[in-house]
C-alpha cells in the first residue's frame, strides 16, 4: 500500500507540475505501446516483455528541452513465455519483485540530437538500485500520434538483477538492452 501510495503521490507531483508549466501530458495508448528486455541466455538472445507499465510524457518538438517523461514497470510482469520462467525471474535471485515491485524512469533534461532524434538523461531505478542514463529516443509523428521509439544498453550487475547461481555471466551475459515503443496522443498546437 505504501508503495502505491507514493506511485501516486508522485504522478499527482508530476502532473501538477506540468499543468504548473502550462504543458499539456500525453495520453499513452498502452495497448499500441511496450517495454521488452533483450537478454543472451547461452549465446542466444531472450525478448522478455513488460505487460504492466504506466507512462507520463510531455514533449513538443517545437520546445523539446521543456518535456519530461516518467515511467513506471510492474517488474513481476516480466513476460517470457513460460510461467515457471516468469516465477523464477520474479524471484530474490532476478527482479526481486515482492520487495522491490517497480521499476522507475524519471527524465531530468532532453536535448535535441538531429532531425527526429534527442537524447533524454535520467534516473533509471531497478531494483532498489539507481543509475544516471542517457537513452537515445526516435520520434515520430503517425497521424494525431507521436510515436517514440530507443533502446538503452544496460549491465545487468549494476542493479544486481541475477544473483547467487546467476551472478556468474557466462550463461545469462551481462548485457541487457530495454527496447521501448511508446505510443501517446500527440500535442495539440
Amino acid at each position: 500500500m505504501k508503495a502505491s501510495f507514493y506511485r501516486y503521490m508522485l504522478a499527482a507531483f508530476a502532473a501538477a507540475t506540468m499543468a504548473a508549466a502550462g504543458m499539456a501530458q500525453a495520453q499513452v495508448d498502452a495497448a499500441k505501446s511496450s517495454i521488452v528486455a533483450t537478454s543472451k541466455q547461452m549465446n542466444v538472445p531472450v525478448d522478455g516483455k513488460f505487460t504492466k507499465f504506466t507512462a507520463q510524457i510531455s514533449f513538443d518538438p517545437a520546445k523539446p528541452t521543456t518535456g519530461n517523461a516518467q515511467f513506471t514497470i510492474d517488474v513481476a510482469s516480466y513476460d517470457l513465455g513460460d510461467k515457471e520462467y516468469n516465477q523464477q525471474v520474479a524471484g530474490k535471485d532476478w527482479f526481486d519483485a515482492k520487495t522491490y515491485p517497480s521499476a522507475t524512469f524519471v527524465s531530468s533534461a532532453i536535448a535535441p540530437a538531429g532531425g527526429n532524434k534527442y537524447n533524454v538523461t535520467g534516473k533509471l531505478t531497478i531494483k532498489g538500485k539507481s543509475q544516471n542514463v542517457v537513452v537515445p529516443v526516435t520520434v515520430s509523428q503517425q497521424g494525431g500520434t507521436q510515436v517514440f521509439d530507443g533502446a538503452l544498453p544496460i549491465k545487468r550487475s549494476t542493479f544486481d538483477i541475477g544473483t547467487g547461481e546467476w551472478k556468474d555471466t557466462s550463461v545469462v551475459a551481462d548485457d541487457v538492452t530495454i527496447k521501448f515503443h511508446i505510443v501517446a496522443a500527440a500535442k495539440k498546437s
